[in-house]
């Protein structure tokens, strides 16, 4: 489900009321302290504002408001109309038809911005297939929060896949931004959906994926993932995660990150690991670092959540510490419930910079339906960071229903 979320900053409703503030002070001004000082031309200013921040309607509005407070300002006391308040008349009456020009254009490079985006928009719902609400013992809800604040699309994808022995599923984040990452998600998802209904080894998925995006991947691109599959009971998921964030486990002892598994570094960068004894090549090494940035971004983002929700999943919840590559097993309770993430999610900063405190959000905390919960989830996402996410952002939630 993709979600569209309109929030207007304080900053842009601020800039909304300026053009009217402005020409309410000027004629205040003017009639308070008189019309000998020339403050008409000031009326320009609210035009001027107008054709920054809001569009042609408004612009029309305020510049007619501007020249009607011109013409009433200059006569409404000695009728007399000189050579200062003609000046001023023009100069109202030329911002404004630079305004109104500069809206039009302005206007219609966002409606063809709007259509480019439409497409892709488009492109990316079709990638990103309904998934089964409930799958025997377990119950599943997605969202997606598109980040409406940049003209640009990313590549956070999520399926699930219902399978004879379990029920199998993919959440990742395509290294970049724009069609090319759609491009890349909808190689992963072409190759999860191929492979994972006949094949309940996670590693060998992953090796799938690994070698259809050796054929599609840039030197500059990688996946970050999380290949899982549940239990047709529900009580058990394993898991192998390739470089994303933690998922995050609620139980009756609250939320706490699953950190247990070393699964390897992202999708993409197979061949790294190949070869560990030889020298990376430079775009390897550009490719590499990138690859770790990311990584560590995320880690950074939830060390803290961690510390503050007071534990993590130890290994004997989780199965031992695995190698590189191998799995982990989380033992799932009746009631329990698993949210897996983007870093859209973990790493939305707030105001003042503070990352999202996902282990302490209260729409986690709740035990009803899995739709409800993400809905308040993305709800709790937004107003902390208070206009539209600089990130796409995608949601999985598996919850074992009570026997």
């Amino acid at each position: 489900m993709c979600q569209e979320p309109v929030i207007w900053s304080r900053t842009q409703v601020a800039l909304g009321a300026l053009p009217f503030l402005v020409l309410a002070a000027v004629t205040l001004i003017d009639v308070l302290v008189g019309h000998s000082i020339g403050l008409l031309a000031l009326l320009s200013l609210g035009p001027a504002f107008a054709a920054v921040v809001g569009g042609l309607r408004r612009m029309i509005i305020v510049s007619c408001l501007a020249l009607a407070l011109c013409a009433f300002l200059a006569t409404y006391m000695d009728q007399v109309i000189d050579l200062d308040d003609e000046l001023a008349f023009v100069t109202v009456l030329g911002v404004s038809v630079a305004g109104v020009i500069a809206s039009t254009v302005r206007e219609r490079q966002e409606r063809e911005l709007a259509d480019v985006r439409t497409v892709a928009e488009v492109a990316q719902r079709v990638l990103l297939r309904p998934v089964p609400a409930e799958l025997g013992a377990v119950r599943i809800a997605v969202r997606y929060i598109s980040a409406t604040s940049r003209a640009t699309i990313g590549g956070d994808l999520y399926e699930v896949i219902a399978a004879p022995d379990a029920t199998r599923f993919i959440i990742g984040d395509v290294q970049g931004k724009g069609l090319e990452a759609v491009k890349m998600a909808s190689t992963v998802l072409g190759a999860f959906r191929q492979v994972a209904p006949d094949t309940s080894d996670l590693a060998v998925i992953a090796a799938r994926i690994e070698a259809t995006l050796a054929r599609e991947l840039s030197d500059e691109q990688f996946v970050t993932a999380i290949v899982a599959q549940v239990s047709a009971d529900g009580s058990k998921v394993e898991l192998l995660n390739r470089g994303h964030p933690p998922p995050l486990l609620v139980d009756g002892t609250g939320p706490r990150l699953v950190e247990a598994a070393e699964g390897g570094l992202p999708l993409g960068l197979a061949q790294l690991e190949a070869d560990p004894g030889q020298p990376a090549q430079p775009g390897q090494a550009a490719h590499a670092g990138q690859a770790a940035q990311a990584v560590q971004a995320g880690q950074t983002a939830q060390a803290g959540q961690t510390a503050q929700a007071g534990q993590t999943a130890q290994a004997g919840q989780t199965g031992q510490p695995s190698s590189p590559g191998r799995t982990a097993v989380i033992e799932v309770g009746p009631g329990d419930q698993i949210l897996f993430y983007t870093d859209g999610v973990s790493e939305a900063r707030g105001r003042s910079g503070e990352f999202f405190p996902l282990a302490q959000s209260r729409a986690v905390r709740e035990a009803g339906d899995p739709d409800q919960i993400l809905d308040a989830l993305s709800a709790e996402v937004l107003r902390h960071v208070g206009h539209a996410l600089d990130d796409d952002a995608a949601m999985l939630l598996i919850r074992r229903e009570p026997a």
